[in-house]
């Protein structure tokens, strides 16, 4: 086929040996037969409502390849064989950086703003109303430095699962859909009684771990109970840099972390540091209060503590931490995959009241790509 841009810089498509050769005066871009067939895009193989697949691989010829291709009015033609079926794909799409592919997971380090040494204007509070009048960018924020401040939350008792709702679900677990942070008579955690608490991912002995938590200052009139936050991605990152060894262990050593109460029994068994495919940092799991080390090689376990407590000296280096207090009508959101929360100890008298809830990633970065979507 002839092969010609109507708009856009010129491309020129040729077949090699079964596959599509796409080039530009700059670039040259080897296609696979069977991704080009597995993706077209027609009618014959994607539904026209949901865009789902309407074959299985096993129903693509395994020898599948290119018999023509050209590019017209700025979409590549192609016919495939054997079988004649012929479709078409946007130029852009396929010449496009193949980086955004990966871009489409929030999770990890990729899409990130790393902050190892924390700075207070970073926490930039929203206002309420101003977040409820356009939420795109808090929500940005969080995907991006994995936390926000939203500053006049009306401080009611339930609100916290509002503001969950306003851009994704609550994700109930045995502490109910909502929990209270507060001094409790017989506390089932650390967390419901007044001792300082070092930074921390909470239920990491959940599999999957919520991704979000959100805490809602109700009253805070007690001594102390400042509250702290820790990118753990950044101190993962210097870890990797300054000592790639000890990464190395703690990226392949599984730990346990467990958790027995109230009738509940939870384990998961997972790697403080957490990667992706590509060996980016993807999750941090750190939770020095229900963290079981196996006792494994001895060599292994001596290296893991090694490890252990360079990473733990990063995430606890006083340079490291946000420290701000709550206020009521404050609600935090952050990232408990990757921004690590502590607080101060505090006195029971006159009080502090947090209601907390939990939510999910997935739900925020939906509602996150929808409102840049409309916006452009």
């Amino acid at each position: 086929m002839y092969s010609q841009v109507v708009n856009g810089p010129a491309v020129e498509a040729s077949v090699v040996d079964g596959d599509v050769w796409l080039t530009t005066a700059d670039r040259t871009v080897e296609i696979p037969a069977m991704w080009l067939r597995d993706n077209a895009p027609d009618a014959l193989s994607r539904d026209t409502t949901s865009g789902q697949r309407l074959f299985n691989i096993v129903e693509l010829p395994a020898e599948v390849r290119v018999e023509d291709a050209g590019v017209i009015n700025d979409r590549l033609e192609v016919v495939f064989a054997p079988g004649g079926h012929r479709t078409s794909f946007a130029i852009d799409g396929l010449l496009g950086d193949t980086a955004r592919v990966a871009d489409l997971d929030h999770r990890s380090e990729r899409s990130k703003t790393l902050w190892p040494q924390a700075d207070a204007a970073d926490l930039a509070p929203v206002a309420w109303q101003t977040y409820l009048e356009n939420p795109g960018p808090a929500l940005r924020q969080v995907v991006e430095w994995g936390f926000v401040l939203l500053r006049g939350v009306p401080a009611e008792l339930g609100q916290v699962t509002q503001v969950a709702e306003t851009f994704g679900y609550v994700r109930e677990t045995n502490y109910g859909r909502i929990f209270d942070v507060r001094v409790e008579p017989n506390p089932v955690n650390l967390a419901f009684t007044g001792l300082a608490i070092t930074p921390h991912t909470d239920n990491p002995y959940r599999d999957p771990v919520p991704t979000l938590q959100l805490l809602l200052c109700l009253h805070n009139a007690a001594e102390g109970g400042d509250s702290g936050l820790v990118d753990g991605f950044a101190a993962a990152a210097t870890l990797r840099a300054n000592d790639p060894a000890a990464f190395d262990v703690l990226t392949s050593t599984a730990v346990t972390y467990r958790y027995e109460g109230d009738g509940t029994r939870l384990a998961a068994v997972v790697p403080l540091i957490g990667l992706d495919a590509e060996h980016r940092i993807r999750e941090v799991r750190f939770n020095n209060r229900s963290m079981e080390v196996p006792l494994a090689d001895p060599a292994r376990v001596r290296a893991f503590y090694a490890a252990y407590r360079t990473f733990a000296e990063l995430l606890y280096a006083p340079q490291a931490q946000l420290n701000f207090r709550l206020g009521i009508g404050d609600c935090l959101i952050f990232d408990n995959t990757r921004t690590l929360h502590a607080r101060t100890a505090f006195a029971a008298a006159g009080g502090r009241h947090l209601q907390g809830t939990y939510a999910d990633l997935d739900g925020l970065s939906s509602t996150l790509r929808k409102l840049e979507e409309q916006a452009r």
